[in-house]
């Protein structure tokens, strides 16, 4: 829980989020069911054991493994599109051009394994930044293809999958965290956070399935994809950054104030939420009722109680804090729900 931390554990996100989307991409833009695609989708699910496995010592002797593991990986999704330029003639430079851009970077990352630090750790961050751009860069980049838009459904519903996912992880981490201590050990208010935690996972959930998830975007321009995509990864790291963050439940009770390393993580992981979920509502398809139930005035509620959090969350007992936390987060939920039942009671004449 400090800044070094901080800014690695980011970077494993981004990294590790860019593999997955990258393999989520091309499956939505090519179907195949043969047998190198299988041999090869399976050598990556190998590739993502080795990344995860290093993770625990990846600024020491973990690094090697893990950027060789990251290099494969993107070496194979390189070999996906190489094959793919043979069956689409309509796709043909789309999928030339994707191979041949992840075989550079497969190269890059796997150069960043063998340069002495902290030399390697920019050259690997370089090539991350570089996914990101071999999509966007204006008239190189490939989403100039129109070939290249991928199925909406299929990603919008992927990245309600990866949502679930994360928050999964978030109660595992919580359990995980409690049991470490041992349950028997701790007291009636460490429980209330427990519980506190667990209901803060579901409901970050909730809102977002009830704002955008699975929703698609409202359009295939540009500008909106663009949007569409980096806020989800906001949205995506600020979940990872609050399941951390909750664990510290487990190490107070109702009287002393929150770890400050963990409220600082999940005041600005909340915050991060709310605005990127705000963001993709401008982004997504959605009747005028439901943008109406969860207004730019209640996601600006919630930000705002969430920085109110991280200024005083140190200073206060933890039950202080979590009432804190809940009017931020909970107010997401309770609101629209009030404001549905009054509407419905206004058409019926009630």
């Amino acid at each position: 829980m400090d800044w070094p931390g901080f800014w690695i554990f980011t970077g494993l996100f981004l990294a590790i989020f860019y593999a997955w989307a990258d393999s989520s991409v091309y499956n939505s833009l090519y179907i195949s069911t043969d047998m190198p695609h299988r041999v090869a989708m399976a050598l990556q699910i190998v590739t993502m054991m080795v990344i995860a496995a290093a993770i625990t010592d990846v600024g020491g002797k973990g690094w090697v493994y893990f950027a060789l593991g990251y290099a494969l990986n993107r070496a194979l999704t390189a070999y996906l599109y190489w094959r793919a330029r043979c069956v689409d003639s309509a796709g043909n430079e789309l999928a030339q051009e994707q191979g041949r851009n992840f075989f550079v970077l497969a190269g890059l990352f796997a150069v960043s394994a063998f340069l002495p630090k902290p030399h390697a750790y920019w050259v690997f961050g370089a090539g991350v930044v570089a996914i990101q751009l071999q999509y966007m860069l204006p008239r190189v980049g490939t989403l100039r293809f129109e070939r290249f838009v991928p199925s909406l459904g299929h990603i919008s519903k992927r990245f309600g999958l990866l949502m679930l996912i994360l928050l999964g992880e978030g109660f595992f981490k919580l359990v995980l965290t409690l049991a470490d201590k041992g349950i028997y050990k701790v007291g009636a208010g460490t429980l209330f956070n427990v519980t506190m935690g667990g209901l803060s996972l579901f409901a970050l959930a909730w809102i977002y399935f009830d704002s955008v998830g699975n929703a698609k975007p409202k359009s295939r321009h540009v500008d909106v994809l663009v949007g569409y995509w980096l806020g989800h990864i906001a949205i995506l790291w600020s979940a990872v950054a609050i399941s951390v963050a909750l664990a510290g439940e487990v190490y107070v009770g109702l009287q002393e104030p929150y770890p400050e390393g963990y409220g600082a993580l999940g005041s600005v992981g909340l915050a991060v939420f709310l605005a990127a979920l705000w963001t993709l509502q401008r982004m997504v398809a959605n009747d005028d009722a439901n943008c109406h139930y969860h207004s730019t005035g209640l996601r600006v509620f919630g930000i705002f109680m969430a920085l109110v959090l991280l200024a005083v969350h140190p200073f206060v007992p933890s039950i202080f804090g979590n009432a804190l936390w809940g009017l931020a987060l909970f107010s997401q939920i309770v609101v629209p729900i009030y404001r549905a039942v009054r509407s419905i009671g206004t058409a019926d004449g009630h």
